[in-house]
C-alpha cells in the first residue's frame, strides 16, 4: 500500500508567460486534468529489432547518466530535472523550467543591428545553470 509523500508547497511569482495569458488569471483552468510524465530518453529501433525484444534486452537511450530529464505535461515537454527518492518512490527536482529560460534569453538577446542578432523564427539558445533550491 503506497501513500503519497508530503512534499512542501512554494509561492511563485508568475512568469513572462502567464503574464503573457492573461496576467496570471488562470484559476478557471485550476480544476483541468492533465497527465505528467517523465521522459528519460528516446531511441530509434526498426519493427524488426522491436519484435526481437525480450526479458534482459537492454535498449540504449539517447541521454547519458546523471544528465537532467524531461518534465512533460500532455507530451509538451515543460521543465528539466533530477530523479530522487523519497520514502522509496521515484520523483523528480525540478531544475529548469523551459519557458524560464527562453524568456530571459529574448530579453537578453542582441539587438537588431548587432551581427550575432538572431534570425526570424531563430530561437535563443539555452544557457545558464540551473536553480538551486
Amino acid at each position: 500500500m503506497s501513500t503519497e509523500p508530503e512534499l512542501p508547497t512554494f509561492e511563485r511569482p508568475p512568469t513572462a508567460a502567464v503574464e503573457a495569458l492573461g496576467g496570471g488569471d488562470l484559476g478557471r483552468l485550476s480544476d483541468v486534468p492533465v497527465e505528467l510524465a517523465v521522459e528519460i530518453g528516446r531511441t530509434h529501433m526498426t519493427v524488426g529489432a522491436t519484435l526481437e525484444l525480450r526479458p534482459g534486452s537492454i535498449v540504449v537511450l539517447d541521454r547519458m547518466a546523471g544528465e537532467p530529464v524531461d518534465l512533460l505535461v500532455n507530451g509538451t515537454p515543460i521543465a528539466r530535472g533530477e530523479v530522487v527518492v523519497i520514502d522509496e518512490e521515484f520523483a523528480l527536482r525540478v531544475t529548469d523550467v523551459v519557458g524560464e529560460h527562453a524568456s530571459a534569453a529574448a530579453a537578453a538577446a542582441p539587438a537588431a543591428g548587432d551581427a550575432a542578432a538572431l534570425k526570424p523564427g531563430e530561437a535563443p539558445p539555452i544557457t545558464g545553470e540551473p536553480a538551486t533550491a
